[in-house]
């Protein structure tokens, strides 16, 4: 959370330094689960606790594990804490357990969105207003068919954190990815290794990925995926709210939007925050591309570290934006009359291709405006279906329909 990142209070607890520290004793923990051993230890580092020693370690690993080891009487059962990882096992998928925890509320809120899309483009399927292309009138358009492409850019970014979601793995190499000490230690590693990402809830990923940060750059794909869908909606509302076009309006609580000096002033504040987070996330995800090509030897040497910060920048920014951008269309104004009476005024413009001078006729000259419209609610809908849990009937077996 920062002052500098206005929104960033909404979703700042998954992702801060608190949250890291947590996600790092989950693995260490899902880690003495899968050995059989009793427990991790007891501790509870704060990130101030292992700030200090992370300057002399190099990452914030090494020192969480020394605290959990202190916690624990026993010399021979503290040495089985952490034994057979490595530090960039535990960090690694501790920043994946980070990025399932953003990605579900991403996926709510994009959910949101995509519901409030759809209702935008429902309401407004044969709402006329002025197509614009360079800046320029072109052809009519409807608002409905606006908000449609917007609903399919969502959706489209639903479908790639869904499937990034689901790909999310854990990382088990030990030392150089060899799983040498793990080796020694349980007759079948690969079946370990399997069973620790199972107690994670993450993906078994066959191979460790110290040096191959393909998950890293998909997961900053993904986001940036996210972030670009929801940046092409707020340029579209901050345009179309502009006082000589006040077509959209953004609503929300009295007293958003305001000035320090302006009374008069509405400012739409969602869309430029959202903006500002589209234009964030993809310098932030190629740093995530350059550290993956950087990366040298069984284990990197300052590629992978300058991973971390952008990573967590980018999981903050992304996940501020979606819920920004559920507030912002839950909440959108719009003016079909003032779409029509502009759309009606520039008909001559608007209907210049079809090289007649006497016809003004915009409302009939949409093409499959509302068959497109149609389409993009028809995939929404279906999208809906796949999310929606099966009926169950009192003997367990599913149901058909809502009945």
């Amino acid at each position: 959370m920062s002052l500098l990142r206005p929104g960033s209070h909404r979703v700042a607890a998954l992702v801060d330094d608190a949250a890291v520290a947590e996600a790092m004793l989950a693995v260490e923990a899902a880690w003495s689960r899968t050995l059989g051993q009793r427990g991790a230890g007891r501790a509870d580092p704060t990130p101030s606790d292992l700030l200090a020693e992370s300057e002399n370690a190099g990452n914030p690993v090494v020192p969480l594990v020394r605290a959990l080891r202190a916690t624990v009487d026993d010399p021979a059962a503290a040495a089985l804490i952490h034994r057979g990882l490595t530090s960039q096992d535990v960090l690694d998928s501790a920043l994946m357990l980070l990025a399932a925890r953003v990605l579900d509320r991403v996926r709510d809120d994009l959910a949101a969105t995509a519901g409030a899309l759809a209702g935008h483009a429902r309401r407004h399927r044969d709402s006329v207003m002025a197509g614009r292309t360079l800046t320029q009138h072109a052809v009519p358009i409807t608002f409905g068919l606006k908000a449609a492409q917007w609903l399919t850019g969502v959706l489209d970014a639903l479908d790639a954190v869904a499937a990034t979601r689901a790909a999310l793995p854990a990382q088990c190499g030990g030392a150089a990815g060899t799983l040498s000490l793990l080796a020694r230690t349980v007759p079948d590693p690969f079946a370990t290794a399997a069973v620790f990402a199972a107690e994670l809830g993450l993906a078994d990923p066959g191979l460790p990925w110290h040096t191959r940060r393909t998950p890293v750059t998909r997961l900053g794909d993904t986001l940036v995926t996210v972030t670009d869908a929801l940046g092409v909606i707020a340029a579209g509302v901050a345009l179309l709210a502009r006082p000589e076009f006040g077509e959209l309006e953004e609503g929300g609580p009295e007293g958003r939007g305001g000035s320090s000096t302006m009374p008069h002033k509405h400012n739409p504040v969602l869309s430029v925050l959202i903006r500002s987070a589209a234009a964030q996330a993809p310098l932030l995800a190629a740093q995530l591309h350059l550290a993956a090509a950087q990366a040298v030897d069984e284990r990197p040497d300052g590629a992978w570290h300058s991973e971390w910060p952008a990573l967590q920048a980018l999981l903050l920014v992304t996940a501020t934006a979606a819920s920004q951008a559920a507030e912002l269309t839950r909440d959108l104004r719009v003016h079909p009359d003032v779409m029509a009476r502009r759309a009606h005024a520039a008909a001559a413009d608007l209907l210049a291709e079809r090289g007649d001078p006497q016809d003004a006729d915009v409302d009939g000259y949409l093409g499959v405006a509302g068959a497109l419209v149609d389409r993009a609610l028809a995939r929404h809908a279906a999208t809906l279906d796949l999310r929606r849990p099966p009926m169950r009937s009192r003997t367990g077996e599913g149901a058909d329909d809502d009945r």
